[in-house]
C-alpha cells in the first residue's frame, strides 16, 4: 500500500512544485508541497481550518510520513496557518489548472456533454467579517460546471456590488471556449456579454431592474406576442413538472428570436434570442408564481435554453448548498483575507473531487469516509484503488 500512496501523492504533489514558497527561509522545516498536500487531504477528510488540518495530520502521522517528504515530521497548526495566510490566492488557485483540465476532460468523456453550462454566481461567507479591523464578509464569485459537478475557479470581491468587476476577471481565468455561460441579473452587462462572445462561448443572462429599459422591453414584447398565443413569431415552448418534498412545480419555458426593434439591440454582442420562464409551485395547497426573463446569444432551441436555466439554479442547489451544509462555510469565522480565500478554494475543489467519485453515498458520508480510511481518501483524490 505504501508504494501506491507514494505514486499517488507524488502525482498530486507535482501540481504544486512550481509554486513559489512565500515563507522566510529562516527556520523553514517543512516542504511547501507537503504542507499543501496535507491541507488538501485534510479538508477533503473534514477539516475546516489550520487547527483541524494539523489535528488530522497528527492522527494520520504513520500514513503521511510514508507517503510524503516530511523530514521533520508532521507540521504544527502554525505552519498550516502561516502558509495559507501568505500564499496569494490567485497563485494558489493557478496550481490546480492542469488538474481541473484533466477532471473536466474525463467528465466530458463520461457524460458526453461537449457544450457544458458554466454557471457564474456569487456567494458570501456571512460570519467571516471582522468589523473591528474593517474587514467585510468574504464574498466570492465562482464558476460551476453544472453538467460535470466541477468548480472551475473563484475570485473574491469586496461585496455583491463588486461582482460586476470580478466576473470578467473570473472568465479570464477559466477556459470558457464552446461553453454556455449563465449569469444572474447582476452580471447582465454589455461588456461581459461581449467578453463571452469574443471567447467563442454563448450566454444566457437573466434580466432584472439593473437593465430596466431592456427588461421592460422584453416583458412587453413577450406579453404582446402571447396575446395571440405567439402566432406571429417563431416561438418555441417547453414544459416540465416535478413533484417532491411536499411540493409540485410546473415550469413553462418560452423562447423566441430577438425582435429587430429591441432598444439598443446593436449594443449587445451576439444577442439572438429572448426567453421567459414561468414557475408555478404548489405547496400545502398554496400556489406561488414566479416569472423570469432572459436574453441569450443562442439560436432558438427551447430545450437547450431550459437546460441552461435549470443548470444555473444548480449552483445554488448543489454547489452553494453543499458548501453551507456539508462544509459549514457560512459559519466560518476565519478572518484573515488570504487564509479565508484559500480555504474557500480548497472547499470548492474538494467538493468537485467528491462529486466526481462514483459512489452512491452522500457528500457528507464520502467526506467522513476520507477521514476514516486512507484507501478511500486516495480513491477520491486520484482515483487510485489500494
Amino acid at each position: 500500500m505504501a508504494s501506491v500512496q507514494h505514486i499517488g501523492l507524488d502525482e498530486v504533489a507535482r501540481y504544486f512544485e512550481e509554486l513559489e514558497d512565500p515563507r522566510s527561509t529562516v527556520n523553514r522545516q517543512h516542504p511547501l508541497v507537503s504542507v499543501l498536500v496535507i491541507a488538501l487531504m485534510a479538508v477533503l477528510a473534514g477539516a475546516n481550518g489550520p487547527t483541524a488540518i494539523a489535528k488530522w495530520a497528527a492522527m494520520k502521522q504513520e500514513f503521511l510520513v510514508k507517503a510524503l517528504n516530511l523530514p521533520n515530521g508532521i507540521p504544527r497548526k502554525d505552519v498550516f496557518r502561516r502558509v495559507l495566510m501568505t500564499l496569494k490566492p490567485g497563485a494558489f488557485q493557478a496550481c490546480f489548472a492542469k488538474w481541473l483540465e484533466s477532471l473536466r476532460a474525463t467528465a466530458a468523456a463520461e457524460t458526453g456533454v461537449e457544450r457544458p453550462v458554466l454557471a457564474v454566481d456569487g456567494k458570501a461567507a456571512r460570519r467571516s467579517h471582522d468589523r473591528r479591523n474593517g474587514l467585510g464578509a468574504l464574498h466570492s464569485v465562482s464558476v460551476w460546471a453544472s453538467d460535470y459537478g466541477l468548480s472551475l475557479g473563484q475570485v473574491a470581491c469586496a461585496e455583491k456590488s463588486n461582482e460586476i468587476t470580478a466576473i470578467p476577471e473570473l472568465l479570464r481565468l477559466v477556459d470558457i471556449h464552446g461553453a454556455i455561460i449563465t449569469i444572474d441579473a447582476m452580471g447582465t452587462q454589455r461588456a461581459i456579454a461581449e467578453q463571452i462572445i469574443e471567447s467563442d462561448a454563448d450566454y444566457v443572462l437573466a434580466l432584472k431592474g439593473n437593465q430596466e429599459t431592456l427588461h421592460q422591453a422584453v416583458i412587453d414584447y413577450i406579453d404582446e406576442q402571447g396575446r395571440n398565443d405567439f402566432a406571429d413569431v417563431e416561438a418555441r415552448r417547453y414544459q416540465t413538472k416535478e413533484a417532491g418534498h411536499g411540493r409540485e412545480e410546473t415550469r413553462s419555458y418560452v423562447q423566441m428570436p430577438v425582435p429587430e426593434d429591441l432598444p439598443k439591440l446593436e449594443l449587445w454582442s451576439g444577442l439572438k434570442s429572448i426567453g421567459m420562464v414561468e414557475s408555478k409551485c404548489v405547496r400545502d395547497g398554496k400556489e406561488t408564481v414566479e416569472v423570469r426573463y432572459y436574453i441569450s446569444s443562442l439560436e432558438v432551441g427551447v430545450k437547450r435554453f431550459a437546460h441552461a436555466v435549470r443548470s444555473h439554479w444548480s449552483i445554488e442547489n448543489t454547489c452553494h448548498w453543499s458548501l453551507d451544509v456539508t462544509y459549514r462555510e457560512d459559519e466560518s469565522r476565519t478572518r484573515h483575507r488570504h487564509l479565508r480565500e484559500n480555504l474557500a478554494w480548497l472547499y470548492r475543489f474538494t467538493l468537485s473531487l467528491l462529486k466526481q467519485h462514483p459512489g452512491r453515498d452522500s457528500l457528507a458520508m464520502k467526506r467522513r469516509s476520507c477521514g476514516w480510511n486512507e484507501n478511500f481518501l486516495l480513491e477520491v483524490l486520484i482515483g487510485a484503488t489500494c
